[in-house]
């Protein structure tokens, strides 16, 4: 079984274009999802089973705050929240990995690409119900986030 499903992924994988899932159910086939965030080049690359599923660009930390460096299981799921701290700023899509800290959708889109929040890491809104869809369907025991520096 686990052949056949390493078969389907890859098989998708081939006919996506630039590393873009064609189809979500291939992704619920995955075993095991890892998040890389790299904040110096503020883009997040996505692995199912170690393959590049997905690469976005994302904003993370501004100067005076700070995006926590490490590794994390995501611990709770949140189609829709509102920031408690930040004027109920909508957060959707929340994948929250340590404390309040999250990967979620964003309404700044133009700054995507570039520090912006507050520690948060944000996402373009569809990458973020993407990912977290991603997320839901493996399970957050099988699902890694990695923030280097």
């Amino acid at each position: 079984m686990h052949n056949l499903r390493a078969f389907l992924l890859s098989l998708l994988l081939a006919l996506s274009a630039g590393g873009a899932l064609l189809a979500a159910p291939a992704a619920a086939r995955a075993e095991r999802v890892t998040v890389d965030i790299d904040l110096s080049d503020q883009q997040m690359t996505v692995r199912a089973d170690g393959r590049i599923l997905y690469r976005w660009p994302v904003s993370t930390a501004r100067p005076g705050y700070r995006t926590p460096v490490g590794t994390y299981h995501p611990y709770r799921l949140e189609r829709e929240w509102y920031s408690t701290i930040y004027d109920y700023a909508p957060m959707p899509w929340s994948i929250f990995f340590l404390r309040g800290y999250a990967i979620h959708g964003t309404t700044d889109l133009a700054h995507l690409g570039q520090p912006a929040s507050h520690g948060c890491v944000r996402l373009h809104p569809d990458n973020a119900k993407a990912l977290f869809d991603l997320v839901r369907s493996v399970g957050m025991r099988e699902s890694l986030i990695v923030i280097r520096p």
